[in-house]
């Protein structure tokens, strides 16, 4: 692996705060929509399927840059397999998986651990510090979260049952963590839709063989106009863009600050139900999201963690 030096981190812009608001936004989506379809389409033919429609929107742009810059991709080829294995295959997979055993309350719970995970895989693995304000905003935003889950009231979390599909949402939260920390191995230098071309294709060839073995289940997707509408959103969307704009935020701010916007998908969400599912908006959910985005605040209080040093941390 090549050799490096710490990548400044900027402030927390305009530009960089909205490339880090939109994923979040676009996940949430890709929540509601996947729980809609996961009587339709399996979750594996659902996964599959977004990435080839995000692999034709992707190949016209990235693939001129891919074949000006393969070589320099080839020194940084663990830490793209590692990217392209935990934050595209697996997560995609796992989450699919575990909706069709665990409620969607679990699911965001569960999805909310993600930027503690992130701290603390980054202080375990790669000796990263957290700072005291960063810290303190998880846990400011961490309260938020389960303010909107329990609805208010602390039994509701009590009550949460544990499902098998609880196991494989956790597993999914330790493949995205593990996908945050590992992108910052990649240098921001290298062109980032040529970039997510590669992870497409190398996550498609992973997922061949587990969507044939599903086919061979009996598993098949059933198609209809608002299963082809909602795989053209999960495709481009939550795929494309979100991946991109999240990518490019964990280059500029690092993995710490930007996985705390990840809380932010349960906020969206609350809005998406209320915009789309004509559902009412709480007491108890402006109190979460208020607590949220506060934790958001205080963590870009603190002093950015430094990033990896790419010649030490080899996948």
């Amino acid at each position: 692996m090549a050799s490096g030096v710490p990548r400044p981190h900027p402030r927390l812009d305009g530009l960089t705060l909205l490339m880090l608001l939109l994923p979040p936004l676009f996940w949430a989506g890709n929540f509601i929509v996947g729980r809609a379809m996961r009587d339709a389409v399996p979750p594996i033919a659902l996964s599959f399927d977004r990435w080839v429609i995000a692999l034709v929107c992707l190949l016209p742009f990235a693939w001129r840059p891919l074949r000006r810059e393969w070589r320099r991709y080839w020194p940084y080829r663990w830490p793209i397999l590692g990217v392209s294995v935990t934050g595209v295959c697996a997560f995609n997979v796992l989450v699919y998986l575990g909706l069709h055993s665990t409620s969607a309350a679990n699911g965001m719970l569960l999805n909310s651990f993600i930027p503690l995970l992130v701290a603390g895989l980054g202080a375990l693995l790669y000796r990263q510090r957290l700072g005291w304000a960063q810290g303190l905003g998880i846990l400011i935003s961490f309260a938020g979260v389960l303010t909107i889950v329990s609805r208010g009231q602390w039994a509701v979390l009590a009550g949460l049952q544990v499902a098998h599909g609880d196991l494989l949402v956790f597993l999914a939260t330790v493949c995205w963590a593990l996908y945050t920390l590992w992108l910052r191995l990649i240098p921001p230098q290298l062109d980032r839709l040529a970039l997510m071309l590669v992870q497409i294709v190398l996550a498609l060839l992973l997922l061949l063989p587990l969507l044939l073995w599903e086919r061979h289940t009996g598993a098949v997707p059933h198609w209809n106009r608002e299963a082809l509408l909602a795989i053209g959103y999960i495709g481009i969307f939550p795929s494309v863009l979100a991946f991109l704009l999240y990518s490019g935020g964990v280059a500029r701010v690092g993995a710490a600050r930007a996985s705390l916007f990840i809380h932010l998908i349960p906020v969206f969400g609350a809005l998406l139900s209320v915009l789309l599912l004509d559902e009412s908006l709480h007491l108890y959910q402006l109190a979460g999201m208020t607590a949220i985005f506060a934790g958001v605040a205080c963590a870009n209080l603190s002093r950015p963690m430094p990033a990896p040093h790419p010649a030490k941390e080899n996948l």
